[in-house]
């Protein structure tokens, strides 16, 4: 009987495998799509221009435990206010870094308590994310949501799995998934 590591086969899965090219072309304002990675679960929002105004106000940002992304859970390319390459678009493993959970997407002001702008949350134990994948202050999830490696093919389309041309990045570099 052979016995592995434990950590081999991840180790592996994470830094090997193929690329997954999505099609965002009917993907709407607002809207999320649902795609697997790696056996992981990929959510893609494209947001709104209210949205994207609302992540960078000075009111927001004080609601976040990083709000400038300073743990290492996204690519260099993507650490900005809006954790993607593109503004418009949202592209997270939709894994909670608490106890690994799935967040519903509630995109819905209001909708989830007085005060919610929209966003993430952990039905599990009630960690809560915005529309960038930044986790809350005061929530059980210690990080943000891991922004995995990805390039834009064109304006309707996206890479997840492939950097832009000098980048490196890979989930194995994530503080947790």
């Amino acid at each position: 009987m052979a016995i592995h590591r434990s950590d081999e086969p991840r180790r592996r899965c994470l830094i090997g495998g193929r690329a997954l090219n999505v099609d965002l072309s009917s993907l709407q304002p607002g809207q999320q799509v649902v795609v697997r990675w790696r056996s992981r679960p990929i959510f893609v929002v494209r947001r709104t221009p209210a949205n994207l105004e609302q992540l960078k106000s000075a009111s927001h940002l004080t609601r976040l435990r990083d709000p400038d992304s300073e743990e290492l859970q996204q690519p260099v390319y993507a650490r900005n206010p809006y954790r993607s390459v593109n503004p418009e678009y949202l592209v997270v493993v939709g894994i909670c870094t608490h106890l690994g959970c799935i967040p519903t997407f509630s995109p819905i002001p209001g909708s989830v308590e007085a005060g919610w702008e929209g966003g993430y949350l952990c039905h599990c134990h009630g960690s809560k994310y915005d529309l960038a994948g930044r986790v809350y202050k005061n929530m059980p999830a210690p990080y943000n949501l891991p922004v995995p490696p990805y390039v834009f093919l064109n304006k309707s389309s996206l890479s997840i799995g492939k950097n832009p041309k000098g980048n490196n990045f890979d989930l194995g570099s994530v503080r947790q998934i």
